[in-house]
C-alpha cells in the first residue's frame, strides 16, 4: 500500500476507535496491521514485524495457518452459528471429546463462553455457587498476589494487578491473598493459610500455574503450589487453574497443570485455545463441581451464557490447534525453541544490564538491573527500538519477555535475540 492509504488508515482509526490498555493522549499513534502470515505481521507500508509474542499469545501455530483457515472454511459453508441453549452441533461435541484426551484426566466437564475473562468469571461463580448449592455459606475467594485473571468484575477482584483495578475495587467480591511459593517461604505460607481458613469462609482459590503472566511473566515453584493445592483439597476449597495464558504447550506440557500432581478442579482457558482465529473460552471442571449443579431445582443450575457460546466455526478452529499441538512437527518446535531458549539465556544472564533471567517451556523473560514504570517512558523506549528493528515485543516494565509462535524460524528466534542485545547495550 502507498504512504497516503496508510496515512488515511491511521487517521481513520483516531476518529471512533478507543484501544485497550492505551492512554490515547499519551499515545495517539497506533500501526495499523494488514497482513499477517506465520510468525510476521506486515503494516501498511509493507514493514515487516516477527510477532514475538503470539499477538498476545494466542497465535501459537503462526498466523493464517493453512491447515486451521482450510478447516475453518469448511465449517462456514456447513454451519457458522447457532445457539447453544437447548441446541448442540459436531464441532462442540468432537472438540469435547478431543479436548478431554489432553486435559489433566480428572476434568469431565466443559462450559463454553467467548474470552479469558469470562472463563475465569466462571470458574468463580462455580466455586461460589458450588457451596451454595450444598448449603454451606463460603462467599470468600482466595488468590495469590499480584495475579491476573481479567477485567470482567469477579476476574477483577481476584487479581492483584491495582493498576488496572483501582476505581472498580469498592465493588468487587470478597477475596484473601497470599504471595507465591518459594522454598524459602513456603512454611510461611502454610501458617498464613491455616489463619485464612480459620477467619473466612474460603469457596476456592484461583491460580496461574507456574507463570504469573501480567505479573512480568514472574515464575515460581511447582513443589510450593502442589503442597498449597493439597492443603486446600483437604478443606474442600475448589481449585481453580487460570490456564488462559499457560494452556497449550507454552510451559513445555500440554498445560501447566501437568506438571503439578495435584489436579485443579477446575481450568480455565482461552488465547491459544482457539489458535487467534475466533474469540471462545471454556470452563472445564470435575464430576464433582458438575453434580453440584445437577438438580430438580432449576435455580441450582449454572445460569451464565454468551450469545456466541460454543461457536461452530470457534470450535472448529480449536480442534484444528489441537490437532496440531499433538503433532510430532509441532512438538519438535516447541523442543527446538525451549532449547534455543536456554542457550540465550546462558548467554545473556551476564550482560551488565541484565539482573536476572528466567524460562519455562517456550516463555523467556529476563529483568533489567533498573527500575522503570509499567508503562514508563523507558519502557517505551524499549518497545520503539524492538519495532523501528522489525521486532514486536512488549515489555512489561523492566521485564523483557519472548512467547513467540511455535512456527517460528531460526533466524528469526536469532534475530529476536540480537534486537534484545542491541537494545541492552543502548540503554
Amino acid at each position: 500500500m502507498n504512504s497516503m492509504v496508510a496515512k488515511n488508515l491511521s487517521e481513520r482509526d483516531k476518529k471512533h476507535l478507543w484501544h485497550p490498555l492505551t492512554q490515547h493522549k499519551l499515545h495517539p499513534d497506533l500501526l495499523a496491521i494488514v497482513k499477517a502470515k506465520e510468525a510476521l505481521l506486515y503494516d501498511e507500508d509493507g514493514k515487516e514485524y516477527i510477532d514475538g509474542i503470539a499477538s498476545w499469545y494466542t497465535c501459537m501455530y503462526g498466523h493464517c495457518n493453512d491447515s486451521i483457515v482450510e478447516k475453518v472454511h469448511h465449517q462456514m459453508q456447513q454451519l457458522d452459528q447457532v445457539v447453544f441453549s437447548g441446541f448442540t452441533h459436531e464441532p462442540a461435541v468432537k472438540l469435547s471429546e478431543e479436548l478431554i484426551k489432553i486435559l489433566p484426566n480428572n476434568q469431565v466437564k466443559l462450559f463454553f463462553s467467548d474470552n479469558g475473562s469470562t472463563s475465569t468469571e466462571i470458574g468463580i461463580k462455580m466455586a461460589l455457587q458450588y457451596h451454595f448449592n450444598k448449603g454451606v455459606k463460603r462467599n470468600v475467594m482466595l488468590a495469590f498476589e499480584n495475579g491476573f485473571h481479567g477485567d470482567t468484575f469477579g476476574a477483577m477482584s481476584v487479581s492483584g494487578l491495582s493498576v488496572y483495578n483501582g476505581p472498580f475495587e469498592d465493588f468487587f467480591i470478597k477475596v484473601e491473598r497470599i504471595p507465591v511459593p518459594t522454598k524459602e517461604n513456603i512454611e510461611a505460607i502454610i501458617t498464613q493459610l491455616e489463619s485464612i481458613v480459620k477467619q473466612h469462609n474460603i469457596a476456592g482459590f484461583i491460580y496461574e500455574p507456574l507463570v504469573q503472566g501480567a505479573a512480568s511473566m514472574k515464575m515460581y515453584d511447582a513443589e510450593g503450589l502442589n503442597t498449597i493445592l493439597r492443603i486446600l483439597k483437604k478443606l474442600e476449597v475448589l481449585t481453580i487453574a487460570d490456564e488462559v495464558m499457560t494452556g497449550f504447550g507454552k510451559t513445555g506440557t500440554n498445560f501447566a497443570s501437568d506438571q503439578i500432581e495435584t489436579k485443579p478442579d477446575i481450568i480455565c482457558l482461552s488465547k491459544a485455545l482457539t489458535v487467534g482465529l475466533m474469540p471462545m473460552a471454556i470452563t472445564s471442571c470435575t464430576q464433582d463441581v458438575y453434580d453440584a449443579f445437577y438438580s430438580d431445582e432449576l435455580a441450582k443450575g449454572l445460569f451464565h451464557g454468551h450469545t456466541y457460546t460454543a461457536n461452530p466455526l470457534a470450535c472448529s478452529a480449536a480442534l484444528a490447534g489441537i490437532e496440531l499441538l499433538r503433532s510430532d512437527e509441532i512438538q519438535n518446535r516447541i523442543e527446538r525453541i525451549i532449547n534455543s531458549h536456554k542457550t540465550f539465556g546462558e548467554k545473556i544472564e551476564s550482560h551488565p544490564k541484565v539482573a536476572s533471567t528466567r524460562q519455562c517451556g517456550v516463555i523467556f523473560a529476563l529483568d533489567l538491573n533498573m527500575q522503570m514504570e509499567r508503562y514508563g517512558s523507558l519502557r517505551d523506549k524499549l518497545f520503539n527500538h524492538f519495532m523501528a528493528n522489525g521486532v514486536f515485543l512488549r515489555p512489561l516494565g523492566n521485564t523483557i519477555y519472548i512467547l513467540a509462535p511455535y512456527v517460528i524460524s531460526d533466524v528469526q528466534l536469532k534475530k529476536i535475540y540480537d534486537v534484545i542485545e542491541s537494545a541492552l547495550d543502548q540503554i
